[in-house]
C-alpha cells in the first residue's frame, strides 16, 4: 500500500489531466488570440470548458489521494462524481455557442446544462444510487448529441465532428469498464483505472476538436 496517496494511479493519472488542462486552456486563449475568433462569446466558451477539465480532474486527483476520514471521503467522493456531469456540459458548451446557430444553439445548450444540475443534485442526495443508473446518466447525457446530430455534422468541420464522435465512443467504453468492473489487468492496473485513462483520452480528443477546429 502506498503510505502517502490512496489510490496512486488514479491520483497522478488525473492530477497529471489537471495540470495539462490548466495548461491547455491558456493554449486556447493563445489560438483564438492568434486567429482573431477572441471575443466574449468564444472566451466565455474556453472559460467554461477549461475550467470544467480542471475541475473534474482536479477532484478526482484530490478524492483519489487523501487519506481523510469516511465522512470527509464522501463528501469528496460526491464532488468527484457531480463533477463529471459538469464535464459533460462543459464539454458541449464550445460545440453549442461557438458552432451551432438559432433555436439549436441556445435550446440544446440549456438542456444539458438543466441536465447537468439535476444530475448534481442526484449524487448529492443519491450518492448510492445503483451503479449501473449511474453510468447509463453520464452516458445518456453524453450522447444527448445524436438528438442535435445533423445540425451539429452541418455546422463543424468533419474532423471536428469525428473527434467529437471518437471521443464521445472513448468516454462510452470507459463507462461500460466502470459499470461492469472489468477487466482487471494486473493487482494495480483495475477497472477503475483504465476507467480514468479512458476519460484522459476522451477529454483529449474533444480537447483537440475545440483546439484545433472550433475555436
Amino acid at each position: 500500500m502506498n503510505t502517502f496517496v490512496r489510490e496512486p494511479i488514479n491520483c497522478y493519472t488525473h492530477l497529471g489531466g489537471a495540470i495539462l488542462f490548466i495548461l491547455g486552456t491558456i493554449v486556447l486563449f493563445v489560438v483564438s488570440l492568434t486567429n482573431d475568433t477572441l471575443n466574449i462569446t468564444s472566451c466565455i466558451s474556453i472559460l467554461i470548458f477549461g475550467l470544467s477539465l480542471v475541475a473534474l480532474y482536479t477532484t478526482s486527483g484530490i478524492y483519489h489521494m487523501l487519506y481523510v476520514k469516511d465522512a470527509t471521503l464522501i463528501i469528496l467522493r460526491k464532488l468527484d462524481h457531480a463533477m463529471i456531469f459538469i464535464l459533460i456540459a462543459g464539454s458541449y458548451t464550445p460545440f453549442c455557442l461557438l458552432s451551432l446557430t438559432g433555436a439549436w444553439k441556445w435550446g440544446f445548450i440549456s438542456v444539458i446544462w438543466i441536465l447537468a444540475i439535476i444530475g448534481i443534485l442526484l449524487k448529492i442526495f443519491w450518492m448510492n444510487m445503483p451503479r449501473i443508473l449511474s453510468t447509463g446518466m453520464y452516458v445518456g447525457m453524453g450522447w444527448l448529441a445524436v438528438i442535435a446530430i445533423n445540425p451539429l455534422y452541418k455546422s463543424l468541420q468533419i474532423e471536428a465532428f469525428m473527434l467529437l464522435l471518437i471521443g464521445g465512443i472513448i468516454y462510452t467504453i470507459g463507462g461500460v469498464i466502470y459499470a461492469m468492473k472489468k477487466p482487471n489487468i494486473s493487482k494495480n492496473i483495475g477497472f477503475h483505472e483504465l476507467f480514468h485513462i479512458f476519460c484522459l483520452l476522451g477529454s483529449g480528443c474533444h480537447y483537440y476538436a475545440v483546439c484545433k477546429y472550433i475555436i
